[in-house]
Protein backbone atom coordinates (compact mmCIF):
# COMPACT_ATOMS: atom_id res chain seq x y z
CA UNK A 1 0.00 0.00 0.00
CA UNK A 2 1.76 3.14 -0.96
CA UNK A 3 -0.67 5.71 -0.58
CA UNK A 4 -1.75 5.82 3.35
CA UNK A 5 -4.67 8.03 2.89
CA UNK A 6 -6.61 4.37 1.59
CA UNK A 7 -5.59 3.21 5.03
CA UNK A 8 -8.86 3.20 6.73
CA UNK A 9 -10.34 1.48 9.95
CA UNK A 10 -11.46 -1.28 7.85
CA UNK A 11 -8.02 -1.14 6.08
CA UNK A 12 -6.33 -1.53 9.57
CA UNK A 13 -8.29 -5.04 10.38
CA UNK A 14 -8.49 -5.62 6.20
CA UNK A 15 -4.58 -5.48 5.92
CA UNK A 16 -3.80 -6.79 9.27
CA UNK A 17 -1.55 -3.43 9.70
CA UNK A 18 -0.72 -3.01 13.70
CA UNK A 19 -2.17 0.61 14.15
CA UNK A 20 -3.70 2.84 17.00
CA UNK A 21 -6.88 4.73 16.24
CA UNK A 22 -7.78 7.50 18.85
CA UNK A 23 -10.15 10.16 19.76
CA UNK A 24 -9.67 11.83 16.86
CA UNK A 25 -9.60 8.72 14.43
CA UNK A 26 -6.10 9.29 13.65
CA UNK A 27 -4.48 6.09 12.74
CA UNK A 28 -0.68 5.69 13.19
CA UNK A 29 1.15 2.88 11.77
CA UNK A 30 2.96 1.49 14.60
CA UNK A 31 5.79 0.11 12.36
CA UNK A 32 6.42 3.18 10.50
CA UNK A 33 5.66 5.75 13.76
CA UNK A 34 3.85 8.36 11.53
CA UNK A 35 0.89 9.34 12.52
CA UNK A 36 -2.14 10.76 10.17
CA UNK A 37 -4.99 12.64 10.93
CA UNK A 38 -8.57 12.40 9.01
CA UNK A 39 -8.83 16.13 9.85
CA UNK A 40 -8.09 19.02 8.51
CA UNK A 41 -7.13 21.63 10.69
CA UNK A 42 -8.67 24.20 12.12
CA UNK A 43 -12.09 22.93 12.10
CA UNK A 44 -15.05 22.92 13.93
CA UNK A 45 -15.23 19.76 16.36
CA UNK A 46 -17.92 18.66 19.43
CA UNK A 47 -16.43 18.10 22.37
CA UNK A 48 -19.05 16.12 24.47
CA UNK A 49 -18.56 14.96 28.63
CA UNK A 50 -21.01 13.48 30.49
CA UNK A 51 -21.35 12.63 34.24
CA UNK A 52 -23.45 12.78 36.85
CA UNK A 53 -25.58 15.97 37.62
CA UNK A 54 -24.03 18.41 39.45
CA UNK A 55 -22.69 22.02 39.57
CA UNK A 56 -18.93 20.88 40.23
CA UNK A 57 -18.90 18.84 36.62
CA UNK A 58 -20.34 21.76 34.37
CA UNK A 59 -17.88 23.90 35.90
CA UNK A 60 -14.74 21.05 35.67
CA UNK A 61 -15.60 21.01 32.00
CA UNK A 62 -16.03 24.46 30.90
CA UNK A 63 -12.58 25.10 33.18
CA UNK A 64 -10.96 22.25 31.21
CA UNK A 65 -11.52 23.82 27.40
CA UNK A 66 -10.98 27.30 28.27
CA UNK A 67 -7.33 26.03 29.61
CA UNK A 68 -7.18 24.65 25.59
CA UNK A 69 -9.35 26.67 23.38
CA UNK A 70 -9.00 30.77 23.70
CA UNK A 71 -11.95 31.50 21.54
CA UNK A 72 -15.02 29.59 23.16
CA UNK A 73 -18.33 31.60 21.72
CA UNK A 74 -21.06 31.95 24.00
CA UNK A 75 -23.23 29.77 21.68
CA UNK A 76 -21.03 27.26 22.00
CA UNK A 77 -22.01 25.19 24.84
CA UNK A 78 -25.23 23.17 25.21
CA UNK A 79 -26.22 21.53 28.46
CA UNK A 80 -28.52 18.69 28.16
CA UNK A 81 -30.02 16.48 31.40
CA UNK A 82 -30.56 12.52 31.40
CA UNK A 83 -34.65 11.91 31.15
CA UNK A 84 -34.44 11.23 35.15
CA UNK A 85 -32.08 14.22 35.50
CA UNK A 86 -29.60 12.22 37.19
CA UNK A 87 -26.65 12.81 34.63
CA UNK A 88 -25.66 15.82 32.35
CA UNK A 89 -24.61 15.88 29.01
CA UNK A 90 -22.26 19.17 28.20
CA UNK A 91 -21.27 19.41 24.27
CA UNK A 92 -19.17 22.61 23.37
CA UNK A 93 -18.58 23.06 19.48
CA UNK A 94 -14.65 24.44 19.57
CA UNK A 95 -12.26 25.67 16.61
CA UNK A 96 -9.82 22.73 16.73
CA UNK A 97 -6.55 23.57 15.93
CA UNK A 98 -4.54 20.28 15.76
CA UNK A 99 -4.36 17.06 16.88
CA UNK A 100 -2.59 17.35 19.63
CA UNK A 101 -4.43 20.41 21.13
CA UNK A 102 -7.83 17.36 21.06
CA UNK A 103 -5.65 14.97 22.41
CA UNK A 104 -4.73 17.50 25.32
CA UNK A 105 -8.67 18.25 25.83
CA UNK A 106 -9.89 14.41 26.34
CA UNK A 107 -6.65 13.26 28.37
CA UNK A 108 -7.90 16.66 30.62
CA UNK A 109 -11.65 15.39 30.39
CA UNK A 110 -11.25 12.21 30.82
CA UNK A 111 -8.66 12.26 34.39
CA UNK A 112 -11.56 15.04 35.72
CA UNK A 113 -13.25 12.83 38.85
CA UNK A 114 -16.77 14.61 37.97
CA UNK A 115 -16.41 13.66 33.86
CA UNK A 116 -17.71 9.61 33.17
CA UNK A 117 -17.25 9.40 29.92
CA UNK A 118 -15.59 12.06 26.93
CA UNK A 119 -16.64 11.96 23.31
Amino acid sequence: MSDKKDIDKAGVEKFGITAVIDATDTIASVAEGEVETLFEFPCQFPVKAMGPRCEEMEVAVLEILRRHVKDLSEGAVTIKPSKKGNYTAITVMITAHSKKQLDAIYLDLTACEHVSIAL
